[in-house]
């Protein structure tokens, strides 16, 4: 079992907001970047397991739990805006080249930080990029994730939801009620969560959606890109976006154990296979 590490909690200023972000381990960066409606909570599981190699750090993107809101006004730059924050973020924390960890729609901006930002990267691992760009339908998938935005503002979140979980090829609903009367931390917990998937439906996933990675700048980039997919999530969207980036860099897609979240369902393979890409072992061919 991996050594329980101390989270130290801070905030950074940003250009019209804040992030909040958390720091564990020592030696080189290691950013975990979320997608969706995640924050910095989502790589709870296997955060030990690498914080004894890594300074492994984890944050919530702008619009979502405890970072400041997202300016509507600046939806159509959001892509480019997460991206210059985590350089900024990475400024702050850096000691060096990072790596970093970009999962779903986390995976785009490390993308966008990468054609940027090269100089302050060593490996960035692209995990399953639901992005329509890097699909052969793109067309039609593009305006299937507008259609879940509008789904948000006229039908509502759990509607939208549902169209959301169809595209993409995964399964679920709503959270199951509890039981008994809610407490007051169940409330609020049951509240954020809320405001981050309104975020995320309503608002995230059109940006997303549109956005058109640079993939001439990042063939050239100086920093090693690492495509990923899960290994139990084959037919979905997002593992077909990062079939599609292996393919349009002209290298092979590195396959990661569990499904999208596999760093939640098998913390511990998902860990160790990260740290072996990390380290370079067994990637040929990839892209430098």
């Amino acid at each position: 079992m991996a050594t329980v590490s101390t989270i130290k909690s801070e905030t950074l200023q940003v250009p019209g907001g804040s992030l909040y972000f958390e720091v564990r381990g020592s030696g080189p960066v290691l950013l975990l970047m979320p997608g969706g409606p995640a924050d910095a909570t989502t790589f709870r599981r296997m955060e030990d397991r690498l914080a004894a190699d890594y300074t492994v750090v984890t944050y919530d993107p702008r619009g979502l739990s405890h970072s400041s809101a997202f300016d509507p006004s600046d939806d159509a730059r959001m892509v480019e805006i997460f991206a210059d924050d985590v350089h900024r973020l990475l400024a702050e924390t850096g000691q060096g080249r990072a790596c970093v960890f970009g999962s779903s729609g986390g995976a785009l901006i490390a993308l966008e930080l990468a054609k940027r930002h090269p100089e302050q990267l060593d490996t960035v691992v692209a995990h399953e990029p639901p992005s329509p760009a890097l699909l052969s339908d793109t067309a039609r998938v593009r305006a299937a994730m507008e259609d879940v935005c509008d789904a948000c503002a006229s039908e509502g979140l759990w509607p939208a939801m549902g169209r959301f979980m169809t595209l993409v090829g995964i399964q679920g609903g709503p959270p199951p009620a509890a039981e008994g009367e809610p407490t007051p931390e169940m409330l609020e917990a049951q509240a954020l969560m809320e405001r981050n998937l309104e975020f995320f439906l309503g608002r995230y996933i059109r940006n997303i959606a549109r956005y058109e990675p640079d993939l001439e700048a990042l063939r050239a980039c100086t920093c090693r890109i690492v495509p990923a997919v899960g290994a139990e999530s084959e037919g979905q969207l997002a593992h077909d976006g990062g079939l599609g980036l292996a393919k349009k860099l002209g290298i092979e897609a590195i396959v990661f154990p569990g499904d999208h979240g596999g760093f939640d369902g098998r913390p511990e393979e998902f860990a160790y296979k990260l740290r072996e890409v990390l380290l370079g072992d067994g990637l040929r061919g990839v892209h430098r």
